[in-house]
C-alpha cells in the first residue's frame, strides 16, 4: 500500500494480494459478497492476537493487560480478547452484561464511568465486579446499594491526578474533570473506607488517551506510579490493584508515526522494582482499547455514483458519517484531516487521480475523504477506511437520516483452543 505509506505512517496489517485488500485472509471483495450488502466493518482476528502479543513481549513480565470495551464492543471481538487478555473494563451496565457472558471472572472485569445509575450499579455490586468509583457521593450510593442486597461491593477508587498526559489526543485527568476523585481528596476518602462496607482493591489512575510520544508516557507513568505509591499510605489495608490506565496511541493521519512501543515498556520495566517493594500485593494492569483493536479494523462502504463537479471528482458511496463519524472528522477534530483510505479492490490501480469520498447523506459533513489521491474508481468499487476498528460504529449516530445500519464481522479462522490461526 505504497499510496498510503507515502502520506500516512505504513500500514500493513491488511496485506494486499492482486491488487485487493484481504482481510483475514479474505479478499475484500470476496467479504462483501459473503455478507450480502454494504457498508461493513470487518476485524482481523489475526491482527487483534498479533497486537497483544506484541505488547505482551514489550511490556514488562507480571504486568496485566486489560481491554477497555468501549473502543469496540462488538460481542465477538470482545469474547475473542477475553482469551488473550488479562480483564476487560466497561463503561455501561450494557457493555457489562457482554463482558460477564464471556466467562470472564467477575473480579476480572471492572466498571467506570460519571454517572453510573443505581440500577448499573445494582448489577456491578450482584455480579461482583470491581467498580472504579467516581466520586464520595457514588461511593455512598454503592455501600447501600451493597446493604440492601447483603453483597459486599468490590470497589477502587478512581483518581483524577494532579497532572496531565501531555500530548495527548484526549485528556482524562489533571485540572477540573468529570471523571474520578480529585487526588488531594483520595487521602480523606481512603480513611472512610476503613469503616465502610465495602471491599476495597486499590486506585485507577487514568489521564489521557490516544499518546504517539513515548517521552509524555514515559512521564505519565513516573508519576502515576509516584502518586499512587503516595496515596498507599492512606489505605486502609494493603493495595491489591493499581490499574495505570492506557493513552497508547495509534497513528491516522500525515505525518504521524507510531508509538515507540519498546521504549515504553522499557522505562516500565526500570520503575516498575521501587513499586513492587512499596507496593508488594499489588497487581499492574494497563487499560487499553484503541491500542488493541484499532489497526486492525475496516470501514468498508461501495461506490454508488462517480460525480464531477465543476473539476473535482466525488465518488459517492452508501455508506458515511452515520457509521463513521470519526473518519468524517466529527469526532474531536478540530482540523479536520484524512483518516488513510484506500479503494479496496484496487489498492494501487493503474490510473490514479484525486478525489473526495463522500456518503448518501443530506449534508456536507458527511466526507470520508477530501482530495485524497486513490486509484479511479467508479460505481460497484469498494473504498475501504483503514484505521477503523475502535470507536467506530457504536461511536457513530447512526439514527441520522434513518438509513441502513452498517454490517459487522471478525473475520479469520479459529483454532480450537480459541487462538487464531
Amino acid at each position: 500500500m505504497n499510496s498510503v505509506a507515502a502520506i500516512h505512517a505504513p500500514l500493513t496489517q491488511f496485506p494486499v494480494l492482486d491488487d485487493c485488500l484481504q482481510v483475514g485472509g479474505v479478499p475484500l471483495t470476496r467479504l462483501a459478497a459473503q455478507l450480502g450488502r454494504t457498508p461493513f466493518y470487518a476485524y482481523d482476528r489475526h491482527a487483534i492476537t498479533r497486537r497483544v502479543a506484541e505488547l505482551r513481549a514489550a511490556l514488562p513480565a507480571g504486568v496485566h493487560l486489560h481491554y477497555a470495551m468501549k473502543a469496540n464492543p462488538m460481542p465477538a471481538v470482545v469474547q475473542h480478547l477475553a482469551g488473550l487478555v488479562d480483564g476487560i473494563d466497561v463503561a455501561s451496565g450494557g457493555e457489562l452484561r457482554v463482558a460477564l457472558d464471556t466467562g470472564v471472572a467477575p473480579l476480572d472485569v471492572s466498571f467506570a464511568g460519571p454517572g453510573k445509575s443505581d440500577a448499573e450499579l445494582s448489577c456491578a455490586v450482584a455480579a461482583g465486579v470491581i467498580i472504579n468509583v467516581e466520586s464520595e457521593a457514588e461511593l455512598d450510593r454503592i455501600a447501600a446499594l451493597g446493604l440492601a442486597l447483603g453483597v459486599r461491593p468490590q470497589v477502587a477508587l478512581r483518581v483524577n491526578p494532579d497532572f496531565e498526559l501531555k500530548s495527548s489526543g484526549m485528556r482524562m485527568g489533571g485540572g477540573s474533570r468529570q471523571f474520578g476523585i480529585d487526588a488531594e481528596l483520595v487521602p480523606a476518602l481512603l480513611g472512610r473506607l476503613a469503616t465502610m462496607p465495602v471491599d476495597w482493591h486499590g486506585l485507577h489512575i487514568f489521564s489521557g488517551s490516544q499518546n504517539l510520544r513515548a517521552a509524555a508516557l514515559q512521564e505519565a507513568h513516573q508519576q502515576t506510579l509516584a502518586l499512587a505509591m503516595r496515596l498507599a499510605a492512606h489505605a486502609p489495608g494493603p493495595m491489591r490493584l493499581l490499574n495505570i490506565g492506557g493513552g497508547f496511541g495509534i497513528p491516522y493521519f500525515p505525518g504521524e508515526q507510531r508509538l515507540d512501543m519498546a521504549a515504553v515498556g522499557a522505562n516500565l520495566a526500570q520503575l516498575l522494582p521501587d513499586v513492587r517493594r512499596a507496593l508488594p500485593q499489588a497487581q499492574i494492569v494497563i487499560e487499553l482499547g484503541r491500542y488493541l483493536v484499532g489497526e486492525a479494523g475496516v470501514y468498508v462502504s461501495r461506490v454508488v455514483e462517480r460525480k464531477v463537479s465543476r473539476g473535482q471528482v466525488f465518488l459517492v458511496t452508501d455508506g458515511g458519517l452515520h457509521h463513521h463519524l470519526s473518519a468524517s472528522g466529527n469526532f474531536g477534530q478540530v482540523i479536520r484531516k484524512n483518516y488513510p483510505v484506500v479503494i479496496g479492490n484496487r489498492v494501487q490501480g493503474e490510473a490514479r487521480e484525486t478525489v473526495s469520498v463522500v456518503g448518501p447523506l443530506c449534508t456536507p459533513l458527511d466526507l470520508l475523504a477530501d482530495k485524497m489521491e486513490l486509484a479511479a474508481a467508479g460505481p460497484g468499487d469498494l473504498v475501504a477506511v483503514l484505521q477503523s476498528g475502535a470507536y467506530g460504529l457504536s461511536a457513530s449516530p447512526g439514527g441520522f437520516l434513518s438509513h441502513p445500519a452498517a454490517l459487522e464481522v471478525l473475520v479469520g479462522q479459529q483454532q480450537r483452543d480459541g487462538a487464531a490461526s
